[in-house]
């Protein structure tokens, strides 16, 4: 019997076994003991259990989980003890402890079936007791706080890659180190996603024993098991279609944590519906909508999870029958952004309606307008502020400071900063207080969106209306005036910060100065350092970043790193960073490689310094040198910093090899930084004609940029930007790289596309690809505007068709008198020969004739103007 079937078989065992022992018992919640229900039409509370239907992925157990979730289930030590010894037997045999052959009775083997060692062993009874001390030892031991919570969550993600989860959990327990619920959760995560990646099915049974093994030691030592231990545990058996191990599961959640029963439905229902199960499903939405108020807990959870769903029709039917007012704060904010998304409008009314009747107080009812309108598809965002507002005036409810804050947030995250501003003039009308955090964001939002020139109005907003800004919402407003290079209004502002009583700090200063030193007015910038000094304030490790990173000799590196030592200013990564930078600049390549060797560089940042060093090799014409530190990284196990990959694919240009860009590209993990150096690696597959490279290339950043039509059509017509803008333009390549567009990819060229393209055509002077390009325009369903046909008639007469370029000017509109000017240069640029002239492709069918007068006018012209010509003396 393989071990995947022997668990399984023992969960089942477990189950039935929990049943047998609960027979034994008295309920421990007699107010928890309702069970599934057994019809569409009521809900009934036993504890004999419906028969359950077979799922179509896996034979479903006699237990299902609402009534396990509301049976005691508290089994007898000895068949408990019993039950670990033989999944220890299975899922630790051959694998955790030792080979086959290994010496020892089954015995001594069961005795240490799901012991930890790094785990100290506590009995319940002495729980508060070593809590105590535990609170005292933590003072002499490595504190976890707060702030350490994303690295850990790494480390156990890097020691498990490495090492391996067996050997991370010894790792953690050799550091001493004090183990609570972050930690444990880490590690249960660990092993679960361990277990997903995995394709080899011991492998995920032997990661998924050991993440049982950690939950049960919780369990035993006392710790809460809240839905960020068991979650990742269930998700993987929903995943995975595994009912048995599902309800085994639940049942240890339910002894260890009985408060979380009613949040196990949100899961059961998701386990249902990942498996197909119509039955359950039906059954549940049911019990949903019986006209009762028991267990209204643990109908919200199998409600939210049926609104996570695609279940929309499962959804409606319920959402028709139930009472909204009897569910809390959880469901409806879901129901709403499903309402949303499905537009039905009439049907949030009505719960509004209804959640209004009852007071439910008007911040939450704003909450769900909010939710509502913010999810409508295909909705621009003035248009969800309308609807926002609209909704408000309709129920008459007056717009709060938090939903004003929501909308902002939402617009900001849109990228209508604008909008956002025009929102905070309606707080300051309303007469609300406005809170600084609230501007501070806005200007955030402005720079990420390039939208410098509104620093000017969100600082006329702080002046009107009297606020009182803080020292960070003086250095974003200086940076933005810098990068709009108005520097004699980031003068000006850096003064008033001073008038307002705000004490200036080194970052303000440092803003102005690397503005100045990106223009490269190197004595403008030494300028702002001297009133730097002026003014009292003390340098920081990044002024001397930019001090160092910007000079352009050997000897004032020197010079600033001697002031920095005798500041007392500590070395900084970044300081190391500059220094490596400058080196490189000045042409003082063998020195930057030695910054790297300084002592006083912290291991976790030698990797980010490599990789420094390496885009800097790069961009100062030393490749060879840099793929050669590429190298050495990679054989030692490393990875590249995301900008030091990016840089490598950018100067690989000129070399040319596509094979080492896209090895590149596999590095890159984080989907901003892989878009980037894809769409550049698709610029070189254009310039260099890889047509199949850039078309695979292509597909794969319409799939990153499924939700986003707008940007998906962006990279197709910079694309199609690229071929316009070559000397001389490659039209054929274009043509069949649109085509491969439409076949392979399945998108209809933009307008835009179409356009580079028709102009790409001109520049060649391609008479048969324009007709082509021009009979495009029809197939993807795009009308001709004016700016169409001005360039077909621009490609007619590049190509010398110009009797059908007459016949194009027919038809384009001269109401504009740009229009006309524009027609007229195109005949200037291009003069009508006689001679050698095409025939029309728009005028094969008239008669020769027709332009046989005009000849003869023409020539007898000619002949006067001979005769009027009188020779030279």
């Amino acid at each position: 019997m393989s071990r995947a079937k022997g668990l399984s078989a023992l969960f089942r065992a477990a189950a039935a076994g929990r049943r047998a022992g609960d027979a034994h018992l008295p309920d421990l919640v007699n107010c928890l003991d309702a069970s599934v229900p057994s019809s569409s039409t009521s809900i009934k509370h036993s504890v004999n259990l419906p028969e359950r239907a077979k799922s179509s992925r896996k034979s479903l157990g006699d237990v299902g989980l609402s009534s396990q979730l509301f049976e005691s289930s508290l089994a007898s030590e000895d068949s408990s003890n019993q039950l670990k010894q033989q999944i220890s037997f299975i899922i630790c045999d051959d694998t955790l402890d030792g080979s086959p052959d290994s010496g020892g009775t089954s015995n001594d083997k069961y005795s240490g079936s799901l012991d930890i060692p790094w785990l100290e062993l506590m009995s319940n009874k002495n729980l508060l007791i070593k809590r105590k001390l535990v609170s005292r030892e933590r003072k002499q031991k490595w504190v976890f706080k707060m702030s350490q919570v994303p690295r850990f969550k790494q480390l156990i993600k890097l020691c498990g890659k490495k090492l391996g989860s067996e050997a991370t959990l010894q790792v953690f327990g050799k550091l001493g180190r004090e183990t609570g619920v972050k930690e444990y959760n880490s590690l249960i995560a660990m092993c679960v996603d361990m277990a997903r990646t995995t394709d080899d099915e011991d492998v995920a049974l032997v990661e998924m024993s050991k993440a049982y093994r950690i939950f049960e030691k919780m369990r035993e030592q006392g710790y809460q098991l809240d839905e960020g231990t068991y979650g990742p545990l269930l998700m993987y058996f929903i995943e995975r279609g595994m009912i048995e191990e599902f309800h085994f599961f639940c049942g240890s959640i339910k002894d260890g944590n009985p408060v979380s029963l009613p949040r196990l439905g949100y899961y059961e229902m998701l386990l249902w519906i990942s498996v197909d199960n119509e039955e359950m499903i039906q059954k549940l939405c049911d019990y949903i909508a019986a006209d009762d108020e028991e267990n209204i807990q643990l109908k919200e959870n199998y409600l939210l999870a049926l609104s996570e769903t695609q279940r929309t029709n499962d959804l409606l039917r319920v959402l028709e029958i139930i009472d909204i007012t009897k569910f809390s704060d959880l469901s409806p904010s879901s129901i709403f952004k499903l309402l949303g998304r499905l537009s039905l409008e009439s049907l949030a009314e009505k719960f509004l309606l209804a959640l209004k009747s009852i007071d439910s107080g008007s911040e939450k009812i704003l909450k769900l307008i909010f939710s509502y309108a913010s999810c409508i598809p295909n909705l621009a965002v003035e248009d969800v502020v309308l609807k926002f507002e609209s909704l408000c005036v309709k129920f008459e409810i007056r717009p709060s400071l938090e939903s004003y804050r929501e909308l902002i947030k939402y617009c900001c995250g849109s990228h209508k900063v604008q909008l956002a501003l025009d929102i905070v003039d309606r707080i300051c009308e309303d007469g609300l207080s406005l809170s600084i955090d609230t501007l501070n964001r806005i200007l955030n939002a402005s720079e990420e969106n390039y939208e410098y020139n509104l620093v000017w109005r969100i600082y006329s907003v702080i002046c009107h209306h009297n606020l009182k800004p803080n020292a960070e919402t003086f250095r974003s407003m200086i940076n933005l005036s810098v990068k709009m290079k108005d520097f004699d209004g980031a003068y000006a502002m850096l003064n008033d910060s001073k008038k307002m009583n705000i004490e200036p700090v080194a970052s303000m200063y440092n803003a102005i100065m690397a503005g100045y030193f990106r223009e490269k007015n190197i004595s403008a910038g030494l300028r702002v350092l001297k009133q730097m000094k002026l003014d009292g304030v003390k340098p920081d490790p990044q002024t001397y970043s930019y001090l160092i990173g910007f000079c352009d000799s050997e000897k004032d590196i020197i010079k600033y790193y001697k002031e920095l030592k005798c500041s007392g200013i500590p070395v900084t990564k970044h300081i190391f960073m500059s220094l490596v930078n400058a080196y490189a600049a000045c042409g003082q390549f063998e020195k930057a490689k030695q910054v790297l060797l300084d002592e006083r560089i912290p291991v976790k940042s030698l990797n980010e310094l490599k990789s420094v060093l390496i885009s800097a090799l790069a961009s100062n014409g030393q490749m060879a040198d840099a793929l050669d530190l590429y190298e050495k990284i990679k054989q030692a196990g490393g990875n590249l910093e995301p900008k030091a990959v990016i840089s490598l694919i950018e100067y690989l240009h000129s070399q040319g090899d596509l094979n080492l860009m896209l090895q590149l590209l596999e590095e890159l993990h984080d989907q901003g930084y892989w878009i980037d150096g894809c769409c550049r690696v698709v610029t070189f597959c254009v310039r260099r004609r890889h047509l199949s490279t850039a078309i695979d290339l292509l597909k794969q950043l319409k799939d990153k940029f499924y939700d986003d039509e707008l940007a998906a059509e962006v990279l197709f017509d910079e694309t199609f930007a690229i071929i316009a803008e070559e000397e001389p333009a490659d039209v054929q390549f274009g043509v069949d790289l649109l085509q491969a567009i439409k076949t392979n990819i399945g998108i209809s060229p933009s307008r835009k596309c179409l356009d580079f393209l028709l102009n790409a055509c001109v520049k060649a002077k391609d008479l048969q690809n324009s007709l082509l390009v021009w009979e495009e325009y029809k197939i993807a369903g795009l009308p001709y505007n004016v700016l169409n046909f001005l360039r077909m008639y621009q490609a007619l007469l590049a190509c010398g068709d110009h009797k059908s370029a007459e016949i194009m000017q027919t038809k384009i509109p001269k109401d504009d008198p740009d229009v006309r000017d524009i027609i007229k240069a195109f005949q200037v640029t291009y003069p009508h020969f006689l001679k050698g002239e095409k025939e029309g492709t728009y005028a094969k069918s008239a008669p020769a004739k027709a332009n046989k007068k005009p000849q003869v006018e023409e020539k007898k012209q000619n002949k006067k103007k001979k005769k009027k010509k009188k020779p030279e003396k």
